[in-house]
């Protein structure tokens, strides 16, 4: 038995040995990029979204452990939450974008401006910085539509809404598109290092789907999803969501083309297809990827030419739906597009895509989810903008001869960045089966 379990970690090592993955920086070094790509962003992003949407003055505030979703990617990295109450106030003058912090402390690149022994009131402050500006548009987060940009809670509103002069009051509006565009906006930094992060991920992803993390015949679906969360610990990363993990294979029982829920959970086995979701948090930034697997029966080198076919489909609407991205297109209108084009190819797609970055289901135009695929009201009205990472992911159903013509799910998702004119994957996508083991 010793034998055995020393052959097996042999093994693990030398498929993570194949498998070089980027280099994980230590938590200052995180924070020192972090507060770079910050400064970047306030500096950039800011006012470019201010002006695009004509708000002139930005409030955005919380209390500690109930923070706005935008707050939270406005602090320090230092900061892992708001503390007491935070308020930070953007005043757009024209020419340049004045940075506030009503708070008891400096906010990183939010000088503060409050000093309770004056004005023991902080509401009372906020609405003396506002009457001293005179904004025209008060813009603060609240939206039906998105939750990342209706951070501002109820009882705060009141607070603003009631330390206001009247004439303040009438100029408060929504700033959902300035929220939502801060959020998915992702700057030239970022997207120079987004790339490593995705192919990290996916490194991890890999080393999961090999020798390392199965022993066919004995390990489990839920042993693999639980590898993945050690092994992401391991390294001194997070994972945003539990690891998925689900088996389809020839003889399983079940409805063929039933897609209503995730294929049953089980031992893996010789002639199983695997499907993998898997994502990461680092640096700020979200991954979220679908890989998929075969498991080689005895004698054979190669996954059976049914599946090979199935994946280039899911390949090919892949392609179909990108080639639906431009500015201000809505979600809906991808989703359509992409879906008629899909039919016209005899292709029976499923596509449910969404925005990631700051968040993994981030703020954007949603297109598609699995269960409305004819369009989601509200967040799938939401136009493209250059500059933003998409998490393409979508399923083709297709028959394969070689299990009897069974239907099976291709499901992919690969996370890319949209600029404007084209859509990159951020790391190259997946377009051969993994192989296990591998050859």
């Amino acid at each position: 038995m010793r034998l055995v379990l020393l052959a097996l970690v042999l093994s693990a090592s030398a498929v993570q040995a194949q498998i070089s993955l980027p280099e994980v920086l230590p938590m200052r070094e995180r924070a020192e990029v972090q507060d770079r790509w910050l400064a970047d962003r306030l500096e950039t992003v800011v006012p470019a979204l201010m002006r695009r949407e004509g708000i002139d003055l930005w409030i955005v505030s919380a209390r500690e452990y109930d923070e706005d979703p935008v707050i939270e990617t406005m602090l320090p990295a230092t900061w892992l939450a708001a503390r007491r109450r935070t308020t930070l106030v953007f005043w757009d003058d024209g020419d340049t974008v004045e940075r506030l912090a009503v708070a008891r402390y400096d906010v990183g690149p939010f000088p503060r401006a409050w000093d309770p022994e004056t004005q023991p009131d902080q509401w009372a402050r906020v609405a003396e910085i506002v009457a001293e500006r005179d904004p025209q548009r008060i813009g603060v987060d609240r939206s039906e539509t998105f939750a990342t940009a209706d951070g501002l809670s109820s009882t705060e509103y009141e607070a603003l809404w009631a330390a206001l002069p009247e004439t303040y009051r009438d100029r408060l509006v929504s700033a959902e598109r300035l929220a939502v565009g801060w959020l998915e906006t992702r700057t030239e930094a970022e997207l120079a290092t987004y790339p490593t992060i995705v192919r990290l991920a996916r490194g991890i992803l890999h080393e999961g789907l090999s020798g390392a993390a199965i022993t066919p015949g004995v390990t489990t679906t839920d042993d693999l999803s639980w590898w993945y969360r050690d092994r992401v610990r391991s390294l001194g990363l997070t994972a945003w969501f539990h690891p998925s993990v689900s088996i389809q294979r020839a003889d399983a029982p079940g409805t063929d083309g039933d897609f209503s829920g995730r294929p049953d959970a089980g031992t893996i086995l010789p002639g199983d297809l695997l499907w993998v979701d898997f994502g990461i948090s680092y640096l700020g930034l979200q991954t979220d990827t679908q890989q998929m697997a075969y498991v080689l029966r005895p004698g054979e080198r190669e996954a059976p030419a049914g599946l090979v076919a199935g994946l280039a489909a899911a390949n090919r609407l892949q392609d179909l739906l990108t080639d639906q991205f431009a500015t201000g297109r809505t979600g809906n209108a991808i989703l359509a597009a992409a879906l008629d084009a899909a039919r016209a190819e005899g292709l029976a797609a499923t596509i449910y895509t969404h925005p990631i970055g700051f968040h993994g289901h981030g703020a954007g135009p949603t297109i598609g989810l699995w269960d409305q695929q004819g369009g989601v009201p509200g967040r799938g009205d939401y136009p493209l903008f250059p500059n933003t990472a998409h998490s393409i992911e979508l399923n083709v159903a297709a028959s394969v001869p070689e299990w009897g013509d069974r239907v099976v799910r291709f499901m992919l998702e690969e996370d890319a960045v949209f600029d404007g004119e084209t859509v990159r994957y951020l790391d190259p996508r997946q377009e051969a089966l993994l192989l296990i083991p591998r050859p």
